[in-house]
């Protein structure tokens, strides 16, 4: 008999398609493999522990490893592990739309459950457009968001996204949807640099300009994060969110808030609008709303966008399984007590001028041009020149970024994201529990690795 070779040992590579992953990266190593947490740290399958600077991914707000998340999820389990809201409805769902309802600003009083944000945001698309069908304005559909902003990933999701490398390998996607300029100031034209307050009119007054240009007749929505975060957290400048809200009551255009990060204390508040005191017609949100315990999502719509939805035989023809699972309802339940009895809110808006003081720090290093951001959602921006602000090539970024920033935060035990979907940014965003122990362990990783980035060029 011939002997059969030894079977090699099994890789997560093998038969685990992972997201948002340059999968060959894996052909010849191994792929980092995190197996628990606690509090703000996690480890690996070989023990070793690192700091979670991004909640997992913008998600657990409470931290790792509670166990009263993970009671409230068994308990719920072994009471009703599922059922549908789709025409029926349960206790959980029902107590956490109140709550919600409660929470959210102004009239945002219907709450529809999805399982995550791209979800979500697929659902105000939906609402909004069937909204201007049941109101006599069938011509309203078009959407329009920020350059380099990041919606989610499914059709309708992926078309209002503005980052042109994610929408190219599927294009031709849903139709209607216009891009204007963010607000990164750092980087604001220069008739307007130095003046933030004249950059929020000029930023908010280019979306007017391209509901005129499209036809204030076809535009159905604008999609907006409090802070934007792809190309590196963005906030609002002084003025902005009031004279968007202008434009759009005065060309009837709906006001959606996309916080799918910035909901849930990730700013300080439960959501990202009352941070910067707007008013929505819509709040799109999932992420921080179980911690990550368990997926869930939802869209928070106004009574007034409700309104000819609850009259006669009118349907909205969308729903998702497990949207709205009784498990994650209860998940959700029980993290907002965190929230209550912990304080976590009051912890990110006592801290998160320590925090951005912390992260300024690093503005002594010759590779750091920016640190921007709110609450406990930070970018920091990679330069080549200070002076001139000028950014990496494409092949210096996949040098310095990809080659060595990224896996050597990793190696070193901070666990952020190094991203170039804009310029070239590092991304912070610790859970809600974190203190000065962490901001202090964050800024000195950041400094050690951005020193020996800087050696590198």
């Amino acid at each position: 008999m011939t002997a059969s070779a030894p079977a090699r040992p099994s890789s997560p590579a093998d038969h685990l398609w992972m997201h948002f992953t340059r999968m060959s990266a894996y052909a010849g190593q191994p792929v980092p493999t995190i197996e628990r947490g606690e509090g703000c740290h996690i480890w690996d399958t070989d023990g070793k522990r690192y700091l979670d600077a991004l909640s997992g991914l913008f998600v657990v707000q409470a931290g790792h490893g509670r166990e009263e998340l993970a009671q409230a999820a068994a308990a719920q389990a072994r009471k009703l592990a599922f059922f549908p809201v789709w025409s029926y409805a349960h206790p959980t769902a029902i107590e956490l739309a109140d709550r919600l309802a409660a929470a959210a600003p102004g009239d945002l009083n219907k709450v529809f459950f999805s399982t995550g944000g791209g979800e979500a945001v697929e659902t105000a698309w939906k609402v909004a457009k069937q909204y201007f069908r049941l109101t006599g304005r069938p011509g309203k559909y078009k959407v329009i968001s920020r350059a380099i902003a990041y919606h989610g990933t499914t059709q309708g999701a992926l078309s209002i996204t503005g980052v042109p490398p994610f929408k190219a390998p599927f294009e031709p996607l849903v139709p209607g949807s216009v891009r204007v300029p963010n607000t990164n100031f750092y980087r604001a034209p220069e008739f307007v640099a130095g003046d933030e307050k004249a950059f929020g009119r000029w930023a908010a007054d280019q979306v007017e300009q391209a509901i005129l240009m499209e036809g204030a007749d076809t535009v159905a929505a604008v999609f907006v994060e409090p802070v934007q975060n792809a190309g590196g957290c963005f906030p609002p400048p002084p003025g902005y969110f009031e004279r968007l809200r202008q434009i759009c009551d005065a060309h009837d255009v709906l006001l959606v808030s996309d916080e799918v990060i910035c909901a849930y204390g990730r700013l300080g508040t439960m959501f990202g609008a009352q941070k910067f005191g707007y008013q929505p017609d819509i709040i799109t949100s999932a992420k921080g709303l179980t911690s990550g315990y368990s997926p869930l999502g939802a869209a928070i719509i106004s009574d007034r966008i409700f309104e000819p939805f609850a009259t006669g035989e009118t349907t909205f023809a969308h729903g998702y399984t497990f949207g709205g699972h009784p498990v994650s309802c209860a998940v959700a339940l029980a993290n907002l007590d965190i929230f209550e009895s912990e304080d976590l809110l009051g912890n990110v808006l006592r801290r998160e001028v320590d925090f951005r003081t912390t992260l300024n720090r690093l503005l002594d290093l010759p590779i750091v041009g920016d640190v921007r951001g709110d609450g406990f959602f930070f970018g920091i921006e990679m330069v080549k020149d200070k002076a001139t602000k000028e950014t990496f090539t494409a092949a210096e970024s996949e040098r310095i970024l990809r080659g060595f920033v990224s896996p050597a935060l990793f190696e070193r035990g901070l666990y952020c994201r190094a991203d170039d979907r804009g310029d070239t940014v590092v991304q912070v965003a610790p859970p809600l529990i974190s203190d000065q122990a962490v901001f202090d362990e964050i800024e000195s990783v950041l400094r050690s690795v951005f020193t020996d980035a800087w050696a590198m060029l």
